[in-house]
């Protein structure tokens, strides 16, 4: 969307803290007039320290119009809201990588889609932790991050079921041929219906790369359809987490040769960087659907192309691209058994609020100088210099 540039921020506080704060500080002064020498002053070093600066937090602008209103009707600011000694502000400006300057001053930042880089990362003296909207972070630095004393979380937890639901919702769109019939009324050709038949879910065999939380979610969910089998790859999960959820470990090309539906529930790494290609497409049934709805660069975007147009396998529904926003004339939007969305397939306003709460509520923990949940670049955990910072924000 475009940026309007150099709005005005939106800083949230209320006028009433304000009065109550200056109600205290006057009510202490009086207090500090009857104490003792050094008792008085000990008082007011306390009183130095519960009164100190405020922790500063900065959202991107891309969470706003540009008018200034919230894009999403809930990000959990409430949360916020609610706690005097925070306050928060919208960065004035967009760019697609946080500029140092946009960083300085503040104790956290929550992220939407701009980039976090080793640049950005030069004006994060005080900044200790980095709200990630979302579960990705590709697009953040790790090791700039570990180095900055700077801590990563993430959300896991409020996007499982979102993304879950809509993964089945691919799979009931392909298997029924919804986008082919939706063409079919629209341009008057309704007795070609005969020519598109769907499939039943039932009896089949649903196969994902990764049972992380989404993959195991969608599991979950996929169990009253009546799959005969649900299979999965993913070297790093325990037999015993698959056989909880009735699914078996296998490998990733009996996932690819035995599967009616091959789903992609794994981050993107250096190891799963165009992990399904050419020769994965190969192993796949004609019969078969595909399923991306975790990062374009796991997939050799070309090769499932000509798999689709070649008729090597069925369909696919597509929520992510190797590039974003994916170019209008690319050949992959002129296929009828193709499925798009834009990166947005489990965008919904419950899970976008409960994805700010947490985030809101991981802002909270640091700014008690505790330790947010769910910190990806654990390693800054272990870091001196990191816990001296957040231990700074520590609250009696």
């Amino acid at each position: 969307m475009p940026i309007k540039k150099n709005i005005i921020d939106f800083a949230f506080s209320s006028s009433h803290y304000k009065n109550d704060r200056a109600r205290q500080t006057h009510s202490l002064s009086n207090h500090f007039a009857s104490l003792p020498g050094s008792a008085r002053e000990r008082e007011k070093e306390n009183k130095a320290n519960t009164m100190r600066d405020k922790f500063k937090v900065g959202l991107t602008r891309d969470f706003l119009t540009e008018d200034g209103k919230l894009v999403f009707e809930d990000i959990g600011l409430g949360v916020l809201d609610e706690q005097p000694h925070i306050e928060y502000q919208f960065f004035k400006e967009h760019f697609p990588e946080i500029a140092p300057d946009q960083i300085r001053g503040l104790d956290g930042i929550i992220v939407l889609a701009p980039r976090v880089t080793r640049n950005t990362l030069k004006g994060a003296d005080r900044l200790v932790v980095i709200a990630r909207f979302g579960v990705g972070y590709e697009s953040v630095d790790l090791e700039a991050c570990t180095e900055a004393n700077v801590a990563l979380f993430i959300t896991p937890g409020a996007v499982e079921r979102p993304m879950a639901g809509g993964i089945i919702a691919f799979m009931l769109a392909l298997s029924r041929k919804m986008l082919i019939k939706d063409k079919l009324i629209r341009a008057g050709r309704w007795k070609e219906k005969i020519l598109h038949m769907g499939t039943e879910l039932v009896g089949r065999t649903l196969g994902s790369v990764g049972i992380g939380n989404i993959g195991s979610e969608m599991f979950r969910l996929a169990k009253p359809f009546g799959f005969a089998r649900m299979i999965a790859y993913d070297p790093y999960v325990s037999r015993e987490k698959a056989e909880k959820l009735g699914v078996e470990l296998v490998d990733l090309d009996t996932v690819l040769r035995e599967s009616d539906f091959v789903t992609i529930n794994c981050p993107l790494t250096k190891e799963t960087a165009k992990l399904i290609g050419e020769r994965e497409f190969g192993l796949m049934k004609k019969t078969a659907y595909f399923i991306n709805t975790a990062r374009g660069g796991i997939v050799d975007q070309k090769a499932l192309t000509r798999a689709l147009v070649e008729g090597r396998i069925a369909g696919a529904g597509l929520d992510v691209f190797e590039q974003e926003p994916i170019d209008p004339e690319d050949p992959l939007l002129k296929l009828e058994n193709v499925i798009v969305t834009p990166h947005a397939i489990g965008w919904t306003n419950e899970c976008f609020r409960d994805i700010g709460r947490m985030d809101c509520l991981g802002i909270l923990k640091a700014s008690r100088g505790e330790v947010p949940d769910h910190v990806v670049n654990k390693a800054v955990l272990e870091k001196k210099e990191f816990l001296e910072k957040l231990a700074q924000y520590q609250r009696g």
